[in-house]
């Protein structure tokens, strides 16, 4: 075979492997880890109609982890179910976190609960963040690695279910399993920041999300909390601990 000949199937070759690689370079590994004590279930929902990463829930053991690979411009949020039964067929529910489709969930989880929130950027940034904007039921920690940018920890240490008021406690057993918000217990425009509330100017922090802030200072609060709760990075890969206990 001549050398021209052999050209164009070199060439071919190339654009492959730089399709594969750049493929590659361009999805985002989340690492989920349990840190807590007991077993969870995370939970995930996709936006924009992007993959519904780990078939929407799982079991995660005390000290397991599990990576889930998103596309470049992925958007989507996880979360911890705990309580949780399931039959063989993944019929059941949890205690708190809830969602519709059992096991593998077809939604996002019912409040209280404590949110990772992302959305990948197209060659550019990621913008995450952890939210108490729905309550809290365990804490959350996201530590970005191998990105670039101000890639700074985001996420919520302290376990607020040992400070939650006795009006915002969810109580299963006797014990207190998540913290509500303001605005889930008392359905007021000043905690939800609606009607004449619903702009930032008019919507302030409450002694209840202070509260929230003062114990996770790098956590969302409430709906206007952007300032300090939104990060940023690119070209990284996160992990996602349950339960964290210090943010390194």
């Amino acid at each position: 075979m001549s050398q021209a000949m052999a050209l164009p199937k070199i060439s071919s070759l190339l654009l492959t492997l730089l399709f594969l690689f750049g493929h590659k370079a361009s999805a985002t590994v989340f690492t989920l880890l349990n840190s807590c004590t007991y077993p969870v279930w995370p939970g995930t929902l996709s936006g924009n109609n992007g993959p519904l990463l780990g078939d929407g829930g799982f079991l995660l053991a005390p000290g397991a982890t599990i990576p889930l690979t998103a596309p470049q411009g992925w958007s989507g949020r996880f979360w911890a179910r705990t309580g949780c039964n399931f039959d063989g067929n993944g019929v059941g529910g949890c205690s708190t976190g809830d969602c519709t489709g059992g096991l593998k969930c077809q939604g996002g989880g019912s409040p209280p609960v404590s949110l990772a929130e992302f959305t990948l950027g197209n060659n550019d940034k990621d913008f995450y963040d952890v939210s108490l904007v729905d309550g809290y039921n365990v804490g959350v920690g996201i530590k970005p690695s191998g990105g670039s940018g101000d890639c700074r920890y985001a996420g919520c240490i302290t376990d607020l279910n040992t400070r939650c008021p006795a009006e915002l406690q969810v109580m299963v057993s006797g014990a207190v399993v998540a913290c509500k918000s303001a605005c889930a217990a008392f359905n007021r425009p000043e905690y939800c920041c609606t009607g004449e509330h619903s702009k930032p100017e008019t919507c302030s922090p409450t002694l209840y999300s202070q509260m929230f802030k003062n114990a996770c200072p790098t956590a969302y609060s409430y709906a206007y909390d952007d300032q300090s709760s939104t990060f940023t990075c690119s070209g990284s890969d996160y992990l996602i601990t349950f339960c964290p206990t210090s943010s390194s």
